[in-house]
Order: C-alpha cells, then sequence, then structure tokens
C-alpha cells in the first residue's frame, strides 16, 4: 500500500476514535453510563423520561395506516435473517480457522440495548430491538463477508462501490496484475490491524 493511502488510513482510525470520544461525551449529557454492557441512567431521569411514554393505545391511533399495513413484511425478514445468522456464524467457525483469519466477534456487530430507555413503549422496544438486531447482522455478515474476500479474492473494483468494508482498503488495485501476483499471498494472510 502506498504512502498516501496509508496516511488517509491513519487519519481516518483518528477520526474514528475522535467520534467515539464525542460519542461518549453524550453518556454525561443524558445522564447514563454503560457498565458491564448494562445501560443505567439515574433515577430522577428514568422517572422524568417514563412521564414521555406514548401509550400503546395513542402510538397506534397516531400511526399512519399504511405503516401498519407493512408490519407484517417487515417482520417476514426475520425468519431469513435468523437463518442466515447461522449459516454465517457456522461458516466462520468451520471456514475462518483453516484459512487462518481471525474470528468476527458477533458482540460486537449485534447490539441490543434500546430496551433501557424508559421514555418507549413496549412496541418501540421490540421494534427498536429488531433493527438492532437485524442492522448488527448486516454489519457482522459484511465483516465476516469481507475478511473472506481478502483472503480469496483482494482485489478492488473499477467501479464504485457503495460502500466499502473494513478491509476494503488493504486490496489491490483493479488491474494491477503484477501487484497481484506478487503480493496476493500476502494480502489475504494479513490481518495483523486486528490484533
Amino acid at each position: 500500500m502506498n504512502n498516501r493511502l496509508q496516511d488517509l488510513l491513519t487519519k481516518i482510525k483518528q477520526l474514528e476514535n475522535e467520534l467515539l470520544v464525542e460519542m461518549q461525551k453524550k453518556e454525561k449529557l443524558y445522564f447514563y453510563e454503560v457498565k458491564n454492557k448494562k445501560v443505567y441512567f439515574q433515577q430522577e431521569v428514568q422517572e422524568k423520561n417514563r412521564r414521555l411514554v406514548k401509550t400503546i393505545h395513542r402510538y397506534l391511533s397516531d400511526a399512519a395506516l399504511l405503516n401498519i399495513l407493512t408490519v407484517p413484511v417487515i417482520w417476514s425478514c426475520l425468519l431469513p435473517c435468523l437463518f442466515m445468522d447461522l449459516i454465517v456464524t457456522i461458516f466462520q467457525m468451520i471456514c475462518f480457522p483453516i484459512y487462518r483469519i481471525p474470528k468476527v466477534k458477533r458482540a460486537d456487530y449485534i447490539i441490543i440495548d434500546r430496551q433501557y430507555l424508559s421514555y418507549l413503549n413496549l412496541i418501540e422496544k421490540i421494534n427498536c430491538c429488531y433493527c438492532g438486531y437485524f442492522n448488527g447482522l448486516i454489519g457482522y455478515v459484511q465483516e465476516i463477508a469481507g475478511r473472506t474476500e481478502q483472503y480469496w479474492c483482494p482485489i478492488k473494483h473499477a467501479h464504485r462501490t457503495g460502500i466499502n468494508h473494513s478491509r476494503y482498503n488493504y486490496f489491490l488495485d483493479y488491474g494491477d496484475a503484477e501487484g497481484f501476483r506478487e503480493n496476493n499471498d500476502n494480502i489475504r494472510s494479513d490481518f495483523h490491524d486486528l490484533d
């Protein structure tokens, strides 16, 4: 990888760290803290938030009819998601040790913590759990796929992609035949940044 790309990757990592610090400041702003992956709000904040809960009756009566009618479509995705979760997890359990690829920690991607928000009603909490699972699963699958792609075909695309997974920047340039033949074995096993 050339120096300019390495410099940009270093800057991106620094910005990600700064973003994390800024996000942690929200803990103080909204009077909560995270301990052992559990969220704790100050008692008076919880009581204040509980007064803001929208009753289920009001929530449903305020909802647009088309939103209610699409609920079965949204929830029909759950079974395929659970199946994909199972298959991808089994895939990495079997294949990653063979390829010597570090395993992806599912808990780093699938985060379900919005049920602790006392200003949400039961329907909102269930919906938030679903979205947290679904979007976390997509990130988890993308990371497994990215690590697999790095092992089997670490070549960038000629066309710009909508989003790049975390491994994409380590890939070889599209059209660089000599670089591919010279560096493919090194790149396919280079996961040092994950240690």
